[in-house]
């Protein structure tokens, strides 16, 4: 019997210092990969991949979808408030917003055809007269804005935390 009992002890602390050598096997490359200086990298580069995933998957917009989708709203904003202006007999301020839409619209010539037939003639020849300066006005007042939105949605959409 003693030498069971002894090779019972024997196993008993193999099998202890097994453990012990496997936990600080984990414990050193733990510590390892922690002081990776690229793993804060990767692990962000990681999560931004999975969450466009998710988000393609969910059908989530994404940067250049928000970026139409703003323009699309713009676009509407300034259709709408045109046509307000115009059934109001406001034919200068109608026309400051119809051009504001012309500006943004993905074809332009085919609205101002549709304006062309829609429009009385004199409020067309307004529209035609105002577009080069609210192509100047848009450039410098509108367009730097909607960066600027544009760009501190994308900095919130890169913080990993």
């Amino acid at each position: 019997m003693p030498c069971v009992r002894t090779l019972l002890y024997l196993l008993a602390a193999l099998g202890a210092c097994g453990a012990v050598a496997f936990l600080g096997y984990c414990v050193y490359f733990d510590q390892k990969r922690r002081d990776d200086p690229e793993l804060k990298r990767r692990l962000r580069d990681k999560r931004r991949a999975e969450q466009q995933k998710k988000a393609k998957e969910q059908g989530v917009q994404t940067g250049e979808s928000l970026k139409n989708e703003k323009l699309q709203e713009f676009f509407l904003q300034e259709m709408q408030m045109g046509e307000l202006w115009l059934s109001r007999g406001e034919p200068r301020m109608g026309v400051e917003h119809l051009s504001n839409a012309i500006l943004v619209c993905g074809q332009p010539q085919k609205l101002l055809q549709v304006f062309k037939q829609t429009l009385p003639p004199m409020v067309f020849d307004m529209l035609m007269r105002k577009l080069p300066l609210v192509c100047q006005k848009i450039t410098l007042v509108y367009l730097p804005q909607f960066e600027a939105e544009m760009n501190e949605q994308e900095c919130l959409e890169d913080d990993p935390e």
